[in-house]
């Protein structure tokens, strides 16, 4: 009976460990999609990385340009991955990434982000390893 107790002991604490945030480590911004209902489309790629932390922060180096209009952002953020996994929200001042995500792709090495400015614009964000 000691042995079985051990034994579940022992499974429940590395299916805990298991369930830690794939999302945890350094991603590169494969791209970063802005869309407008009229056509008015900006994609920038390979703009920069994020680190996502296990204690729920983090540091992102973003660097792009459109038209002559220079973006940079190399600020730190906190975020939190909603309890039924469906979305995540970022905390982090002034920056584009400051908002709740919906996660339309959740994967070991790629993730694939959709979230809107509040108005008529879609933002596509896709992470990779």
């Amino acid at each position: 009976m000691k042995k079985y107790t051990i034994v579940a002991a022992t499974l429940i604490i590395s299916g805990l460990s298991s369930c830690s945030p794939r999302l945890v480590g350094n991603w590169n911004i494969a791209s970063y999609e802005s869309k407008t209902e009229n056509g008015q489309d900006i994609k920038v790629a390979n703009i920069g990385n994020i680190q996502f932390k296990k204690n729920n922060s983090g540091v992102k180096k973003v660097n792009y340009s459109v038209f002559e209009n220079k973006v940079e952002d190399n600020t730190a953020f906190t975020w939190k991955k909603a309890a039924d996994g469906e979305s995540i929200t970022i905390n982090s001042e002034g920056s584009v990434l400051n908002k709740t995500w919906l996660i339309i792709k959740d994967e070991k090495k790629y993730q694939k982000w959709k979230s809107t400015d509040g108005t008529n614009t879609i933002q596509v964000l896709e992470l990779k390893k």
